[in-house]
């Protein structure tokens, strides 16, 4: 079995609904390929549909049995997690 090359998607510093196209764009052409580490230290400030948009690519990274992490989030990342209930939903892939 080939191990495939981990991908990295890193977040910008305002996550609203003029950028969930284009990270929506990229985070597809990542899953696609093999496992996908989003990289969330440059946060700012991120919507509610963003992070949805995170859980959905997190589900289907699982579902083509690829691994999917977020690493580094960001204190606003974490404070938006946390504030809309969703650390349960965030818990298995935020790393550091």
């Amino acid at each position: 079995m080939v191990k495939k090359a981990k991908k990295s998607v890193a977040l910008p510093a305002i996550i609203d609904l003029d950028s969930l196209d284009g990270i929506r764009d990229g985070l597809i052409d990542a899953i696609e390929g093999g496992p996908v580490t989003v990289l969330a230290g440059a946060v700012e400030r991120v919507s509610t549909n963003a992070l949805f948009m995170l859980l959905s690519a997190a589900d289907t990274a699982r579902r083509n049995h690829f691994e999917f992490a977020i690493e580094q989030p960001s204190a606003a990342l974490t404070a938006a997690i946390e504030r809309l209930g969703l650390d349960a939903q965030f818990s298995g892939m935020v790393r550091g």
